[in-house]
């Protein structure tokens, strides 16, 4: 779970996005230093790598793919180990609300050479969310570069999201993939907790 970093006062209740619909209190600059990236090392076992964060999520606006109408936040995300100055992880994508058939839609490429669309049915007012994606669909799917394919096969990836009470939002992100000479799938997990640092 992550906590405040410097300079992050408080958690403040979110500004109304309504158009936005469950993403709509994630509007903002967030920051959290308590994060925990449980992932394949080097040599291909297991390790743990706590991590601080920085997210970003700012309004599209309207996108009108003909008949279907969205909302979405353009966001980027940048995580640190902690202690040092070289980040780990970045991403880029959107979030998107399609209010007429209650679908969250994750879509970002990772600059280790993968993709990722992930989706799933979210009430407009909802505080806790889950979107997936899996291997071969043709709709919430996951596309990777060659090297990724043989030795890192991402089969499956969940994330669950949940807005609390005090303004923060924390998620659990799980990654599931097959590796060469290993009998049983290895999960990477991140889980964090953010805290508005300011509005955007």
């Amino acid at each position: 779970e992550m906590s405040m970093v410097t300079g992050v006062q408080t958690c403040a209740l979110p500004i109304s996005h309504p158009e936005l619909g469950p993403l709509g209190p994630l509007v903002g600059i967030w920051e959290g230093d308590k994060g925990d990236d449980r992932s394949p090392s080097p040599e291909r076992s297991e390790w743990s790598n706590p991590y601080r964060e920085r997210v970003v999520f700012e309004p599209t606006g309207q996108v009108d793919n003909h008949e279907q109408v969205l909302f979405g936040l353009r966001y980027r995300t940048t995580a640190w180990r902690v202690g040092v100055d070289e980040s780990f992880h970045e991403e880029v994508g959107y979030w998107l609300w399609d209010a007429k058939n209650q679908q969250v839609i994750r879509s970002f490429v990772v600059p280790r050479g993968i993709s990722v669309m992930a989706g799933g049915t979210v009430e407009a007012d909802a505080r806790k969310f889950h979107v997936e994606a899996k291997r071969g669909s043709t709709s919430y799917g996951i596309c990777a570069n060659l090297f990724l394919e043989k030795a890192f096969k991402t089969v499956a990836y969940t994330l669950d999201v949940e807005v609390h009470e005090d303004g923060s939002w924390s998620y659990v992100e799980d990654t599931v993939m097959d590796m060469p000479g290993r009998a049983e799938r290895s999960e990477e997990r991140r889980v964090g907790k953010e805290c508005r640092s300011r509005w955007s």
